[in-house]
C-alpha cells in the first residue's frame, strides 16, 4: 500500500516505524526539519518537508496515487483539511486524527465521508474509553470489546493460586465442560516470547494470559484465574488533561463517585463548571499529603494521566502502597510497558499505541472491522467479516488450512458471541476473531479477501 503520513509528531511516528517494518511505501510529510530528520535516519521511508495542506507538496508526495493518507499532526484543522483536499485530489481512503471529541459523538449527523474524511481518530477519547472499560473489568489488567461487548478480549497475569496453573489448556478446558472463553496468546513471564496456545500448552505461574470471552464467559474467568472481582465506584483521577477530563465526564455519566485533581488553577475551575457531578480539586497531585487529605485510600481506582509519564507512574505507586484496587497510569514511553507488572501498576496506557491500533486495521487486506495490538506482545488480533468469496466461507474450522502462528478464538454471529471449537462451521456474514502473530498475517489474510 501506497500510504502518506502528515505529522511527525509522536503518533506519525510510531504509525511510520510500524507500518515500514511490514515493507509499506510511506511518505512522512512535517513542516519540521529536525523531526523528519530523525525519522529519516530511523525509518526506511521517504519524509518530505512542507505543509500538509499545501497542493503542491501533496502532488509531490503522489497523493493520486495513495490508497490512504493520515492526518496526525497536532493541529485538527490541518488534519481535516489535508483529508477533504487528499481525497478531492484522488486519494482512495483518508483519516484525521481530531481533538475535538464532538466530531466522533456526531459523526452520524455530519457525515464526514460525504466531506472526504472516512475516519475520525481522537487518541483522548480512545484512552478514556479504554479507562472505562478496564474498570469494568476490574481484576484484569487489559480489555477490548469486540461487537459492543458480544466478545470481550481480557489479559490477565496468572496467580500462582489460579487452579490451572500446570495444566494445559485441554485440562482447563474440562473444568467448565459448557466453553465460553479461549486463551488466544500467552507470554511466559519475565520473556519476550509470545506464544498461540494449543491443547497441549501448559499454564504457567505469572503468564500473561489473553482470553476471548463470550459475556457469560466473564464470571468464569474470574474463578478460574483466582481474581476477585472488585467494585470499582469511587475513583480519583490525576490531571484534567482531555484524557482526563473524558474519562470524569464518562464515569459521572456512569454513575461513579469522581475525584479529580488538577494543578492549574483557571483549568480546574473551567472543569468543574463543565463537570457538576465531579468534585475538581485544585492542587498538586504529586503532593502525597494532599493525596491523603482528599482521602485516597478510601478510593476504588487510581487514575494518573497528567502530561508526565513519571508524575503518572509515582503517584500510582504511591496509590498502591494505599492498597488502592485498580491503578491506571497513562505514559508515553513505550518503554515502561515492560515495567507495569513488575513495579506493580495494574495497567498502563499509551494514546499514540491505541490511536495506532485504530488505524491499523485499514491497512489489513480482507473486511477487518476491528483490531488491537496486545500491549508488549508481539501478537494481533484483527476482527474480520465474512464475505461469500472468502476461502472460510462454508468450512468447519478443523478442516481450515489455518497457520499454528494463529487462533480463532471466537465469533459473532447475528450480534451473538460464539466460542467456536474445531467443529464449527463459519457462514458469510460471521465476524470472526483471530489472534495471529505477526508472521502468519498474510496467511490469515488471503483466507479472508
Amino acid at each position: 500500500m501506497k500510504i502518506i503520513i502528515a505529522g511527525a509528531g509522536e503518533v506519525g511516528f510510531h504509525l511510520a516505524k510500524l507500518l515500514s517494518y511490514e515493507s509499506q511505501d510511506i511518505t512522512l510529510i512535517d513542516s519540521r526539519k529536525e523531526s523528519l530528520t530523525y525519522a529519516d535516519n530511523h525509518l526506511d521511508i521517504r519524509v518530505l518537508k512542507g505543509d500538509a495542506t499545501s497542493i503542491s507538496v501533496l502532488k509531490d508526495a503522489q497523493v493520486s496515487n495513495s490508497d490512504l493518507v493520515i492526518g496526525v499532526t497536532s493541529s485538527e484543522t490541518t488534519n481535516l483539511t489535508l483529508c477533504l483536499l487528499a481525497k478531492q485530489l484522488g486519494c482512495k481512503r483518508t483519516i484525521a486524527r481530531i481533538s475535538n471529541t464532538e466530531f466522533v459523538d456526531n459523526k452520524e449527523a455530519i457525515k464526514f465521508p460525504d466531506l472526504g474524511i472516512d475516519e475520525l481518530i481522537s487518541p483522548e477519547k480512545l484512552a478514556a474509553t479504554e479507562i472505562q472499560l478496564l474498570l469494568n473489568q476490574s481484576a484484569f489488567n487489559d480489555t477490548y470489546e469486540f461487537e459492543e461487548g458480544a466478545l470481550i478480549m481480557i489479559g490477565v497475569s496468572l496467580p500462582k493460586s489460579a487452579p490451572f496453573v500446570g495444566k494445559m489448556v485441554k485440562e482447563a478446558a474440562r473444568i467448565f465442560p459448557e466453553l465460553h472463553f479461549m486463551p488466544i496468546a500467552i507470554q511466559r513471564s519475565g520473556t519476550q516470547y509470545t506464544l498461540i496456545p494449543r491443547g497441549d500448552t501448559v499454564f504457567k505461574e505469572e503468564d500473561q494470559v489473553y482470553f476471548i470471552t463470550a459475556k457469560e464467559g466473564v464470571d468464569e474467568l474470574y474463578k478460574l484465574t483466582g481474581k476477585e472481582k472488585k467494585e470499582i465506584k469511587n475513583v480519583m483521577i490525576l490531571g484534567g488533561s482531555k484524557v482526563g477530563f473524558n474519562t470524569a465526564r464518562d464515569l459521572c455519566i456512569s454513575k461513579f463517585n469522581v475525584k479529580l485533581i488538577e494543578k492549574d488553577k483557571e483549568k480546574a475551575f473551567d472543569i468543574a463548571d463543565n463537570l457538576p457531578n465531579a468534585l475538581v480539586i485544585n492542587g498538586d497531585g504529586r503532593n502525597v499529603e494532599l493525596l491523603e487529605e482528599e482521602s485516597l485510600e478510601s478510593m476504588d481506582a487510581f487514575i494518573a494521566v497528567t502530561g508526565n509519564s513519571e508524575t503518572n507512574i509515582m503517584s500510582c505507586l504511591v496509590a498502591k502502597s494505599k492498597r488502592i484496587k485498580k491503578t491506571i497510569a497513562l505514559v508515553e514511553n513505550m518503554d515502561y510497558f515492560q515495567l507495569s507488572q513488575s513495579i506493580g501498576i495494574d495497567t498502563l496506557i499509551n494514546k499514540k499505541l491505541l490511536a495506532a491500533n485504530n488505524i491499523f486495521r485499514y491497512i489489513r487486506k480482507g473486511e477487518v472491522v476491528a483490531m488491537t495490538r496486545l500491549n508488549n506482545l508481539n501478537a494481533e488480533i484483527l476482527e474480520f467479516e465474512v464475505k461469500a468469496t472468502s476461502a472460510v466461507t462454508g468450512k468447519i474450522i478443523r478442516e481450515l488450512d489455518f497457520p499454528r502462528a494463529a487462533t480463532i478464538g471466537g465469533v459473532v454471529r447475528d450480534g451473538e458471541g460464539i466460542i467456536a471449537l474445531g467443529d464449527f462451521e463459519i457462514t458469510e456474514g460471521d465476524r470472526v476473531v483471530v489472534c495471529c502473530l505477526p508472521r502468519a498475517i498474510p496467511k490469515i489474510e488471503k483466507l479472508f479477501l
